[in-house]
């Protein structure tokens, strides 16, 4: 190969490994001072937010807030921060204005325990609360708290005169919101482990009708709450949008869509009541109401035995006679005549 070739392809090799090496201090330079920027990027202090929408009336539990950085200069005094708000003071209160969800809480926003207007913010817009007793064992053991939704079961005795009386137990009401046991309206927790305590009053978020059934039920029987399962609600949904009990408008915007279907979740449900007698639970239990005039004092008249011929009576008819009525005998044969009659 001619010498002065050999020059210029040896000059030309050294010159692209030069342009390769100050591409690469290049970007290199670059790159460095975007990571130095980013780490000197100031950490504002915790601020307590809201980790998913909090409407009017939402009780605070663990997982509704959570302390995130804020940007220092965004940081206002009505804000919770970190290491000056005692989170389990947080817990049970009620939330008076509505949060969106990553919205910072503000100390006006919540109302706890025990300050005026408490139980007032805690019910939602045209409801009640109603406070029925309880006892350990029509009240779950203990095991239901605030925020939790109860069914309502109703058993009672129809005494009837001189027979066996009627013993039933009924749903009825579903989906109440727990807003109180006792005076408490928040889970007590020790040691990160939620006490169960029993209780003897409970308090519930109710429709204005569905109050005054609680309050004649209370008179009737026997109330006992029945804890529903978390998955209920949205299976008692879907049945209500596919039956057309709740409709969603067209036009409605995501959001929009997402508060209606949470406010039907949480509507008490006064409809499609079940019941048990005692002749579902016992062969030894009567299964039917007892006549009027069992109630009344009057015996009962035995039921009819059927034959197997024609699906009619076997036995003496019985005739059932009103009015004063005299016995007539002729020879040996006596005869109940109805005074007044034939």
């Amino acid at each position: 190969m001619d010498k002065k070739k050999l020059l210029l392809l040896v000059g030309a090799l050294i010159v692209a490994i030069g342009t390769a090496f100050a591409a690469r201090s290049l970007f290199a330079g670059a790159s460095t001072p975007q990571a130095e920027a980013a780490a000197k990027v100031p950490q504002g202090p915790k601020v307590l937010v809201a980790q998913r929408a909090l409407p009017v009336g939402t009780i605070v539990t663990a997982d509704a807030i959570s302390f995130q950085p804020w940007p220092k200069d965004l940081v206002q005094d009505a804000y919770f921060a970190e290491g000056e708000a005692d989170m389990s003071k947080l817990l049970g209160t009620v939330v008076r204005n509505p949060i969106t969800a990553g919205e910072p809480v503000t100390q006006g926003s919540l109302v706890a325990p025990g300050d005026r207007g408490f139980l007032a913010a805690a019910l939602g817009p045209g409801m009640r609360a109603v406070t029925i007793p309880v006892s350990a064992r029509t009240g779950v053991a203990g095991f239901v708290f605030p925020g939790d939704h109860i069914d309502l079961v109703l058993t009672q005795t129809v005494k009837a005169g001189g027979g066996q009386a009627l013993k039933a137990s009924e749903t009825i009401l579903k989906n109440l919101r727990v807003l109180a046991t006792d005076q408490s309206t928040e889970q007590e927790t020790i040691e990160g482990k939620t006490r169960v305590r029993t209780f003897s009053t409970v308090t519930l978020e109710v429709t204005p009708k569905i109050a005054e059934q609680v309050a004649v039920a209370q008179t009737i029987g026997t109330i006992s709450l029945s804890l529903r399962s978390i998955a209920d609600n949205s299976a008692e949904l879907e049945q209500a949008l596919a039956s057309g009990a709740v409709k969603v408008p067209a036009g409605m915007t995501k959001a929009q869509e997402e508060a209606l279907l949470k406010t039907a979740l949480s509507r008490p449900i006064d409809k499609g009541s079940s019941f048990v007698t005692g002749g579902d639970v016992s062969r030894f239990q009567r299964k039917t109401m007892p006549s009027m005039s069992a109630i009344n004092g009057m015996p009962e008249a035995p039921p009819p035995s059927y034959g197997s011929a024609m699906g009619r009576p076997s036995g003496p008819s019985i005739v059932i006679r009103t009015g004063p009525v005299v016995n007539v005998t002729r020879g040996k044969e006596t005869q109940t005549v109805t005074v007044g009659g034939n």
